[in-house]
């Protein structure tokens, strides 16, 4: 059986030291108390060193919001996987709100590339796929989250591919208070996450796989996706910065 993930998205938020050790204090404790659900908190980078202080000796992983696929060099203002290894686990790439707003340098051949790079410095990266509202209307779903997966994954051997984890995460549903149907999800996700991981490995490594589902998650309604028999867990933006994400989670293992 997958392990659930929930992985906290804190986005542009929560990032002074002040602020990020207060709200970390206050659910350290609950979410610790969680048994059978993989934690996962993200917060800006100027937060990361104090997170990683927090959580130091309990079981929570602390994962970056992204990084560039070279180690160094003249690249202002980027974080490198190096700078990362040894911080953090888990390192987000390709969320959707950047594949929006930064189009010319979140293609999907720079997220292949940062896939790469963070495989090579044993970081787990976890790769956001997802279609926009048009293409979405226009029955474009499969095609385009299929093909993200495909590039983000092209050249990987398997044991790597199945270690990683992968978030279905509809542009349409972010932040809007919108989500797709359970239902819904499910399918995209066996149809256009674990069908083109299959095609490109095997069936073995696509159900090995664990995705998850994203976009306007919250306590009330993630126990609708996760029991669905593809959704191994949710990556949380707005329900991720209040107290309440520990009642998110406790959900969670309360339907594993």
């Amino acid at each position: 059986m997958r392990v659930p993930v929930i992985a906290a998205n804190w986005k542009m938020n929560l990032g002074t030291k002040s602020e990020a050790v207060t709200f970390v204090r206050s659910i350290r404790h609950g979410l610790q108390a969680i048994v059978g659900v993989e934690i996962v908190l993200s917060p800006p980078f100027t937060a990361l060193t104090s997170v990683a202080e927090v959580l130091g000796g309990s079981r929570l992983g602390l994962g970056a919001q992204d990084m560039h696929w070279e180690d160094k060099g003249a690249h202002t203002a980027d974080i490198s996987p190096a700078m990362l290894a040894g911080l953090c686990r888990y390192v987000i790439l390709g969320h959707s709100e950047r594949r929006a707003t930064r189009s010319e340098s979140e293609t999907d051949a720079a997220i292949h590339r940062k896939v790469k790079a963070a495989l090579a410095h044993d970081l787990t990266p976890i790769i956001c796929v997802g279609e926009n509202l048009q293409q979405n209307e226009a029955g474009q779903t499969e095609a385009i989250v299929g093909g993200q997966v495909s590039a983000a994954f092209a050249g990987i051997d398997s044991s790597q591919a199945s270690g990683c984890i992968i978030a279905y995460e509809p542009i349409w549903a972010i932040g809007t208070g919108k989500a797709a149907s359970p239902a819904d999800a499910n399918r995209t996700i066996n149809l256009a996450v674990r069908g083109p991981l299959a095609r490109a490995f095997d069936e073995s490594t696509a159900q090995r796989t664990r995705v998850l589902y994203g976009g306007s998650v919250n306590a009330a309604n993630i126990g609708s996706f996760i029991e669905m028999p593809d959704i191994d867990g949710a990556l949380v933006g707005g329900a991720s910065l209040t107290p309440d994400f520990v009642k998110l989670v406790e959900a969670v293992a309360a339907k594993r």
